[in-house]
């Protein structure tokens, strides 16, 4: 398999709001499914060729689709994408409290769904995307698209300050500390941060964990007992429990299949380049 993958931070003014953009375009994909795995991050994914196939969704009852643009709010299961051996396309990554500004839904009514880009807006970015000649310029358009929208999160300033420490710590804090330390009670601070995330703080804890778990897998390989410690997880069995409910399979299992994958894109593209 042959594959590029350019990755840029957003204009300076976006940086809030979304954490990157990410291009690609692969040759000779062998993997038939790949699994879309929670994060915290609503995900923006628009394809430069043939529509995304999703085999499978993560709220049970969604059926399966086809679409040229998609976006995914914050999930607690994959997301399964059958892949064809060509692709080529941009992953959005947006912190879930920008959904309102940027597509005029809050990150709850997305939890746990993925929607058609065309149900929401912008119009025909995808086709504006595919038309430009280089990566540069098709960032330059997402830059153009999404900075007239400014993420106003002052109604959010409590739950905002919550998910930035949430976050730091890696999923690490307990929910009744953070209620604590904004002043509310748990239950007032658990639905709070749900209305506005689109998971309670619990979930999203379990998803930051998860995630973190990933990343060092990422960096280097460990053994998933020391994994299982550096992560919060309470023992290793407590980990593959996770990873088969989060990711709908065993963790070496995963590590089989997707691993590789990840360490080519890690391989091919720092966190700067595109430019």
């Amino acid at each position: 398999m042959t594959a590029e993958w350019v990755v840029r931070a957003p204009h300076p003014q976006l940086r809030p709001a979304i954490t990157r953009y990410i291009g690609y375009t692969q040759h000779g994909v062998t993997l038939e499914t790949h699994r879309g795995l929670p994060s915290r991050h609503v995900t923006l994914v628009i394809s430069l060729a043939e529509p995304v196939r999703w085999a499978g969704l993560p709220r049970p009852g969604q059926s399966p689709g086809r679409y040229t643009a998609a976006l995914g709010g914050m999930h607690t299961a994959p997301a399964l994408i059958a892949q064809d051996a060509f692709q080529s396309g941009v992953h959005v990554e947006i912190d879930p409290l920008a959904t309102p500004a940027l597509f005029g839904v809050p990150a709850t009514e997305l939890s746990n769904l993925v929607v058609d880009l065309a149900e929401l807006g912008p119009k025909h970015l995808a086709e504006r995307l595919a038309d430009a000649p280089t990566w540069a310029h098709r960032f330059a358009i997402l830059d153009d698209v999404f900075r007239p929208a400014r993420a106003d999160r002052e109604s959010a300033r409590e739950v905002a300050w919550a998910w930035r420490r949430l976050t730091a710590a890696g999923g690490l804090i307990r929910v009744e500390d953070l209620a604590a330390e904004v002043g509310w009670s748990r239950r007032h601070f658990a639905e709070r941060f749900r209305r506005e995330l689109g998971l309670p703080p619990k979930q999203a804890a379990r998803v930051l964990r998860f995630e973190r778990a990933i990343a060092r897998l990422r960096q280097a390989p460990t053994d998933l007992a020391t994994l299982a410690a550096d992560c919060g997880f309470y023992d290793q069995a407590h980990l593959s429990n996770e990873w088969r409910a989060l990711a709908g399979c065993s963790p070496r299992t995963w590590i089989a299949e997707e691993l590789p994958f990840l360490q080519d894109q890690d391989a091919s593209a720092g966190p700067d380049s595109g430019t």
